[in-house]
């Protein structure tokens, strides 16, 4: 998943970036609206992390910009500001999320994971890897034009690491995205399973790269 960081601050930037990446994500960074608005120009990304105090002008300005472009990116509003008023600002203005600073990392990473798990109309509805074929809206798998039946779990897994393609998923983040039964996720071994059976499903295990002691990764190149 590709993230776009946008916060004046260095300390906090290189704060983020660091837990983000550490946590398999791909970020981007920008100091101003200028400098985002580059970035922007140049590629599309699945959130926008943003902060509300801009050297060159107001976050929440920013916001309705990108919402009247049309961009239906999720964005992440973060800032100082605690009253509510200023929360109902940033939500109407078009914010996915609003996040008040100081903020711990536990649960920054789970907004960020929640905000991701929902579906957008920017996301890419066919995924295309080598001779597989993942039609996202249909639900449906083909391998050399040959159609694949899979479980509903083996889906959202399959669909989880094409998405996030060339980018190592450890078993807890692939557990997390399919399991709902968090007081067992620490001993469950239902990952490396369902793994085991979409190999055999897929016919070309190779698909699926075993990373030994992290997890799994699909490769493009």
């Amino acid at each position: 998943m590709h993230i776009l960081v946008i916060d004046d601050n260095h300390t906090l930037q290189f704060g983020l970036k660091k837990l983000l990446e550490e946590s398999n994500y791909i970020i981007y960074t920008a100091l101003s609206i200028k400098e985002a608005q580059e970035l922007l120009a140049e590629r599309t990304y699945d959130l926008i992390l943003l902060d509300w105090m801009l050297p060159d002008g107001s976050g929440v300005e920013f916001l309705k910009q990108i919402r009247q472009d049309g961009l239906a990116i999720p964005i992440m509003l973060f800032s100082s500001k605690n009253e509510v008023i200023d929360k109902v600002e940033a939500l109407d203005a078009g914010a996915d999320d609003y996040l008040e600073k100081p903020f711990s990392n536990i649960e920054l990473l789970a907004r960020i994971r929640a905000l991701l798990r929902r579906e957008s109309p920017q996301k890419q509805s066919i995924i295309t890897i080598g001779p597989m074929k993942i039609d996202t809206i249909e639900r449906r798998v083909t391998v050399d034009e040959n159609p694949i039946e899979l479980s509903t779990k083996e889906f959202e897994l399959l669909e989880f690491l094409a998405r996030n393609s060339n980018v190592v998923l450890t078993r807890y983040q692939l557990l997390e995205h399919i399991n709902r039964d968090f007081e067992t996720m620490a001993s469950s071994n239902i990952v490396d399973a369902h793994i085991k059976n979409l190999r055999k499903k897929l016919g070309k295990p190779e698909l699926i790269e075993t990373v030994r002691g992290v997890g799994y990764v699909i490769r493009t190149t």
